[in-house]
């Protein structure tokens, strides 16, 4: 009965012990965590890297171009000015209209626009497209931040 009492105990312990992590399999490690295949970017996207194209959806005349001129002394790239091939006349600020692969360049266009609303279309392409409306009065230029430090890669990328 004696030696009955002791594997039990011994099965409970050794059960709990592997339940706590205390013996058993080793947790297997990660291949690469998310920054080694580029998931998550540890440096901040600028300006310089997205393309708009701007488009007007009022009937005020040269409203996509003072936009665009504005954008460009902020460094983003102008691939198109024109009224908007939607053909929507917005009542708001405006639109900022991506694709998936253009969301983090439409977040940053976003800060210019306040009060823009974000649309998700179906391009496969990074560009942005930035849909000035009736209320949009002005660009906001936001305060220069000092660079982040870029991030370091880890042994087992």
């Amino acid at each position: 009965m004696t030696c009955v009492a002791v594997l039990l105990l011994g099965s409970v312990v050794y059960a709990s012990s592997h339940v706590m992590g205390w013996v058993g399999t080793a947790t297997p490690k990660a291949l690469a965590n998310a920054s080694c295949n580029g998931a998550t970017s540890s440096q901040a996207l600028k300006p310089g890297d997205v393309t708009i194209n701007v488009y007007n959806s009022t009937a005020r005349l040269g409203l996509a171009a003072t936009v665009a001129s504005s954008l460009q002394k902020q460094g983003f790239s102008i691939a198109t000015i024109d009224n908007d091939p939607l053909g929507k006349a917005l009542l708001g600020v405006g639109e900022i209209r991506h694709g998936q692969s253009g969301l983090e360049g439409a977040k940053l266009a976003a800060l210019r626009l306040p009060g823009a609303k974000l649309v998700l279309d179906g391009r496969m392409d990074a560009s942005v497209d930035m849909v000035v409306g009736k209320r949009f009065r002005a660009l906001k230029v936001p305060p220069k931040v000092a660079p982040a430090k870029k991030a370091k890669a880890t042994a087992h990328c």
